[in-house]
């Protein structure tokens, strides 16, 4: 997809993303599973990224970081912008150079905490070597490390002299929250961290999480596939189709105004306690192949909207709607509305 002009601009961007790609040679052909991707972040955001399983998320997740696993190759350029010192290409840096800027400046919570703790540590060892390691001051970040776990309504001094396993679900993934931050970083890439939690316990540490935004200064990238769980949490949303964004906008427009199909056929498929289920409408067909993404609109093929100049052009996510940065890659986003109606409305809970 061509944004070259299109890019989604902030006024003070902690990340500027711009044409980054991440392909894996296999035998059957090169699998692109990031495609030219360019994103501003604005500091202080929190940015919402949601997407069906397989559209690239995790691995916009991981080229954030600069961790993309070999055999991935990681292409185009990512910029991080610091509070503290000068502005820094992440593809540039050397592999030390990227530790270092993990967790000082860049911080990351994954899925699924049990797999993150060494079960032979305790919890408290983990933050003393991570303090370690980066050579910050021990005691000034452990009581740091305390002030986290109480904000997180955990007692400090029993987890941090507990080992994982004898934590539940809930309060390891809040010990990782907390770990993450303990360094004081600038931004907190969080992929999937509450799929593994019961719903009344993803909505509890989506609110502690929003808290912990405000009151540590973070800017947050919130991946996850559930579209109403960070609709409560996000100040922008960007929706990901085949490995590319195809709609970003603040969160209220997107919800109430989206201009893509996909988009509005992801918001009327999110189940919903309150709506009946014959109103929910699955959405047909399967996301494309990694090393074989059709030409034009990667969702022609699932689109009800799609013609023949959507499976010969591929459209750019330009912009929509003048006085705002609500961007969209749909030939025909007038039409969207009229001929995709929302039926789930009940997503957008701030009213």
């Amino acid at each position: 997809m061509s944004t070259d002009s299109h890019e989604s601009h902030v006024d003070d961007p902690i990340f500027e993303v711009r044409n980054a790609s991440v392909t894996f040679d296999m035998d059957r052909g090169e699998s692109r599973v990031l495609d030219s991707i360019d994103l501003d972040v604005e500091r202080g955001e929190i940015l919402g990224v949601v997407g069906e399983s397989g559209s690239g998320k995790s691995m916009f997740a991981s080229a954030l970081l600069d961790a993309i696993v070999e055999p991935g190759v990681l292409m185009g350029d990512i910029t991080f912008h610091p509070s503290r010192g000068e502005e820094v290409e992440l593809t540039d840096l050397s592999e030390e150079e990227v530790k270092q800027v993990r967790w000082e400046d860049i911080a990351m919570v994954f899925q699924g905490a049990m797999s993150s703790f060494n079960p032979t540590m305790t919890i408290g060892k983990h933050f003393r070597e991570t303090i370690s390691v980066h050579d910050a001051d021990m005691q000034e970040c452990m009581d740091r490390a305390r002030d986290l776990l109480s904000d997180l309504y955990l007692d400090p001094e029993r987890v941090l002299s507990s080992y994982p396993h004898e934590l539940s679900g809930g309060m390891s993934q809040r010990a990782l929250i907390a770990l993450s931050v303990v360094l004081e970083p600038d931004a907190l890439v969080m992929d999937e961290p509450t799929a593994a939690l019961d719903l009344l316990m993803q909505r509890s540490i989506i609110e502690l999480i929003d808290e912990l935004a405000e009151k540590y200064n973070l800017t947050i990238v919130f991946i996850t596939h559930d579209l109403p769980l960070v609709a409560d949490l996000a100040d922008r949303l960007a929706v990901m189709y085949a490995f590319e964004f195809i709609e970003i906008g603040d969160k209220e427009d997107l919800l109430r105004s989206s201009k893509h199909p996909y988009t509005r056929a992801l918001l009327n498929s999110t189940p919903n306690l309150e709506t009946p289920r014959e109103k929910m409408r699955p959405i047909e067909g399967s996301a494309p192949d990694p090393v074989s993404v059709p030409e034009g609109c990667s969702y022609a093929p699932r689109c009800p909207m799609a013609d023949e100049q959507c499976t010969r052009v591929d459209p750019d996510l330009r912009e929509n709607i003048a006085e705002t940065s609500h961007l969209a890659a749909c030939h025909y986003s007038d039409r969207v509305a009229d001929e995709i109606p929302i039926s789930l409305m009940e997503v957008t809970h701030d009213e």
